[in-house]
């Protein structure tokens, strides 16, 4: 089972961008990701469609389950 954490961030245009990080430190600190995401908005460490990065909006943990078939 494949896990990421997905960040949600506001842009300066109003858009909602998103950063999704493979196999996170589990559990989850929330307070970690909430001062994590804070330090990409303070250092401008990435550009999302709509602009700079201004705000975070929410962060949640996704599990993929992935079946390959072999077609024969």
């Amino acid at each position: 089972m494949a896990k990421s954490l997905e960040m949600t961030f506001q842009t300066e245009m109003g858009k909602q961008t998103k950063l999704s990080v493979d196999s996170p430190k589990e559990p989850i600190d929330q307070a970690a990701v909430k001062a994590a995401m804070e330090q990409i908005i303070a250092a401008s460490a990435f550009d999302g469609n709509g602009g700079d990065l201004v705000s975070a909006k929410g962060a949640r943990l996704v599990e993929r389950n992935v079946t390959d078939y072999e077609l024969v």
